[in-house]
């Protein structure tokens, strides 16, 4: 397997990899002509995020600059997508991300795992776990999403919270680490 089909499998892969390194590069180029763009240059804005994301549901997104990512063709959105200013999210594995959702300023999305050794991590080795958001999902500003993580529909996430393992459907939840503290009806 090549260094990004072991990234995409969720297997260790090195993150030194000369392919991987210009791809990542590359996405570096398009989010600094995103970020450069004017703000009310809508169209433009529209057709470099349906070039460089994986998915978009429909016409109705907006992710206020700057905006930064890794990849890009990882992250996946639904309809009526909305992300505030700083979102950020390293896409090593699949980032998907329902309809409805909205996401405040200065989130991020993380996939990549790096080892807690640091022999290990020295070797500049690492994996990515996959990021699910379900439907009608509001995301607080300042929260950080950590790899492996999924969070169910209908759910809102606290301001400043740090999500360290999966939400169910239909709660509030906050904190650090992020937990429910109260269910809908």
């Amino acid at each position: 397997m090549t260094e990004k089909e072991l990234m995409l499998s969720g297997l260790p892969y090195s993150a030194e990899d000369l392919i991987l390194l210009k791809e990542l590069n590359a996405t570096k180029d398009v989010i600094h002509r995103y970020n450069a763009l004017i703000p009310s240059q809508e169209e433009e804005k529209k057709a470099i995020l349906k070039d460089l994301l994986g998915h978009i549901g429909d016409d109705t997104i907006c992710i206020n600059q700057p905006f930064y990512c890794d990849y890009g063709k990882q992250i996946s959105v639904g309809k009526h997508f909305f992300a505030n200013f700083n979102f950020t999210v390293l896409d090593e594995a699949t980032v998907t991300i329902g309809d409805n959702c909205f996401i405040g300023p200065n989130v991020s999305i993380y996939t990549a795992c790096h080892s807690t050794d640091p022999v290990e991590r020295n070797s500049r080795k690492e994996w990515a776990e996959p990021v699910t958001i379900g439907d009608n999902v509001w995301i607080g500003g300042s929260v950080t999403i950590l790899p492996g993580v999924t969070i169910g529909n209908n759910t809102t996430i606290g301001a400043g919270s740090v999500v360290t393992k999966d939400i169910p459907d239909n709660v509030v939840a906050a904190g650090n680490p992020c937990r429910v503290i109260r269910k809908l009806q």
